[in-house]
């Protein structure tokens, strides 16, 4: 009963300095694992021996990501400060910062072809909208019904990582689609919600995703991710200009975006010598 408070606690000072809803939920199930696995109240302050432990146990044994143990990490020293007023020096157990990888992205004939095989509706309008606007999975889950404006014809973006809101372009096919969908499905106050309400679930996404991909025939490491991925590199393809897709991506670095001109054709195969422009 007083590590609920206490996490609750930990939630509304979370929310008072601005956090994301997706990192609240990160930092909030990271802390609630941790002290169950190292069989703390979380009333005192955790040492330091301990938690370090704790992280070559996560790293050996459940073999975790480099961003889930910066979200244990960040949990507990987070926690520490805001709830117990305590300082943890526990920052060399970051893990060191992998160097950006060219992304994976899907042909616009490979998301073609994964799209025609959905048969149904909110499967396929859910990839879409994700497609349609380069949103991230907690973005597309958290968006709300009021969020789709059709007279402007973009879709509003809010509390997305950074707890920056942004708007993204909403796509006449995808309008039309989401006007079928919501017809119906009939949804009440999320976009996409579950059997019995609230947010639809990231694992649900991902195993639409991964059936479309096995129907398609298609044999690359592809996630829903990826199609975020794809949008950025189709519309750099198409001549969009780098600066509008920071935009729209929500990157607050354009060093983030940039990487996905090592992927795109554009400035490969139609670059051509100076010689033959003398």
């Amino acid at each position: 009963m007083l590590q609920r408070k206490l996490i609750q606690k930990f939630e509304r000072r979370l929310k008072a300095q601005r956090f994301s809803v997706n990192t609240i939920s990160n930092y909030s199930s990271a802390l609630k694992m941790a002290l169950k696995e190292m069989k703390q109240s979380g009333v005192k302050a955790l040492p330091l021996e301990l938690i370090e432990r704790y992280i070559n146990y996560k790293i050996s044994e459940h073999n975790i990501s480099h961003s889930y143990q910066r979200n244990i990490i960040a949990a507990l020293i987070k926690y520490h400060d805001l709830v117990l007023e305590k300082n943890l020096p526990a920052e060399y157990l970051y893990p060191k910062r992998k160097q950006n990888k060219i992304p994976d992205v899907l042909s616009q004939n490979e998301v073609r072809k994964l799209f025609s095989v959905i048969t149904n509706i909110k499967h396929k309008a859910i990839l879409q909208t994700i497609y349609s606007g380069g949103l991230r999975m907690s973005e597309v889950l958290n968006l709300k019904v009021c969020d789709i404006d059709s007279d402007r014809m973009i879709i509003k973006i809010r509390q997305s990582k950074g707890a920056k809101d942004r708007e993204v372009m909403l796509a006449e096919k995808l309008l039309s689609l989401l006007r079928e969908y919501v017809t119906e499905y009939q949804p009440k106050e999320y976009l996409f919600e579950g059997q019995k309400g609230g947010k639809y679930s990231s694992r649900s996404v991902q195993q639409i995703m991964k059936r479309a991909l096995k129907k398609s025939n298609n044999t690359k490491n592809a996630t829903v991710h990826t199609l975020r991925h794809s949008f950025a590199t189709h519309l750099l393809e198409s001549g969009t200009d780098l600066r509008y897709i920071q935009e729209f991506l929500g990157h607050q670095s354009i060093q983030t975006t940039e990487k996905y001109t090592h992927v795109t054709k554009v400035g490969k195969s139609n670059a051509n010598s100076p010689l033959d422009t003398l």
